[in-house]
């Protein structure tokens, strides 16, 4: 039941994503569309409790308990990222807007980017622990090796996370000689 309603929160996401964009951008709809994407946290509350029914009316804590504590983590963490970087895109294909600006390839530029998404994976991954650690304390003395393994599956997600971040900052990619060369080149194309 627990995967179900992860699948059904994770398909409402979209949905409830989809709708709202459609709502703000071709129909107009500001205040509905708002409306819309606040809705959005609700399926993790929903999911939430749901869970912690589960565990309270006996059910043996699982897998499928540390899958919905990690997938709660991760929307609260990248759910507004998500939401913004799509209202971008919405933008720009449904109004006119410009093309939203990706993000940095190169240098010192793109080290930060990718630190500042690892700051988004200590989110989830803190968010997921702590609900990971508040369905162990109230199960009590009953097998929570399952729980556990999640933690250290989140903890392993971050540091592998960071890992990657960091080569950006000790590696940075750099611009490649072709593509600084052109607008010199560009110019003196003009100037002839």
């Amino acid at each position: 039941m627990i995967v179900a309603l992860i699948v059904a929160c994770e398909v409402g996401f979209w949905v409830l994503l989809a709708a709202g964009l459609a709502v703000r951008y071709l129909l107009r709809w500001r205040r509905t569309s708002v409306a819309l994407l606040l809705c959005e946290p609700l399926l993790e509350l929903v999911l939430f409790v749901v869970t912690a029914v589960d565990l309270k009316n006996g059910a043996q804590p699982g897998w499928e308990h540390g899958l919905a504590a990690l997938y709660i983590g991760f929307t609260v963490a990248y759910g507004p990222y998500t939401i913004r970087w799509l209202d971008g895109h919405a933008a720009h294909r449904l109004t006119g807007a410009p093309k939203p600006v990706g993000p940095p390839r190169h240098g010192l530029a793109r080290a930060r980017h990718e630190g500042r998404l690892w700051l988004r994976t200590v989110i989830a991954a803190a968010v997921a622990s702590a609900l990971l650690q508040a369905a162990i304390r109230y199960v009590g003395d009953g097998d929570t090796s399952s729980l556990r393994a999640f933690q250290w599956a989140a903890l392993r997600a971050l540091v592998i996370h960071g890992l990657i971040a960091l080569t950006y900052l000790i590696w940075p990619k750099k611009r490649p000689a072709t593509a600084a060369a052109r607008p010199e080149e560009d110019r003196t194309l003009t100037r002839r």
